[in-house]
């Protein structure tokens, strides 16, 4: 339960749910009645796929961006960390 609870929230930083962000689709609760449906087509999954990698690389590399800022911010000239 407190796995499926984990991964059914969306990401504070990359504002996609867990679990779409590494399977491709929603979470089904199993409460819904199932319907038969056609599969969908490999390369379609794999595009998918692709395109919420992209934009959760997006989101952590803005929020990386922001925290090296923030960090800069304290530090002097010829510090090394």
């Amino acid at each position: 339960m407190a796995e499926f609870a984990y991964n059914n929230k969306i990401h504070s930083v990359t504002k996609v749910l867990l679990f779409r962000a590494n399977c491709g689709q929603d979470l089904r609760i199993g409460f819904e009645g199932r319907q038969r449906e056609r599969y969908e087509v490999v390369g379609e999954f794999v595009k998918r796929i692709k395109e919420i990698q992209e934009e959760v690389r997006a989101a952590l590399k803005k929020t990386q961006e922001k925290m090296k800022q923030y960090a800069d911010r304290k530090r002097k000239e010829g510090d090394k960390y």
